[in-house]
């Protein structure tokens, strides 16, 4: 009916999914002092996005002065970490 929320399922996959951004050239700026954690100035870091969140997350790296070189899934990165050891 018209004015009525749309019920989605929260089941999807999507809502499941998740992405590991792999990010070089993060750097300490006046944005992430104000996080509790410091920002490392190396080559790269792996960052756990959820889907729903991932054009935030791009957002926030490029903001950041960061860079993605890699975008995977998790359970890809958990495989090959496995297959590694």
């Amino acid at each position: 009916m018209l004015g009525q929320p749309r019920m989605r399922a929260s089941n999807s996959t999507s809502d499941n999914r998740v992405f590991v951004y792999e990010v070089e050239g993060l750097r300490q700026n006046d944005q992430t002092e104000n996080n509790s954690y410091p920002v490392r100035n190396s080559s790269t870091i792996l960052i756990q996005v959820p889907y729903s969140r991932m054009n935030d997350e791009m957002r926030r790296i490029t903001r950041l002065g960061g860079r993605i070189v890699d975008i995977r899934p998790l359970n890809e990165t958990a495989t090959e970490a496995a297959s590694e050891n």
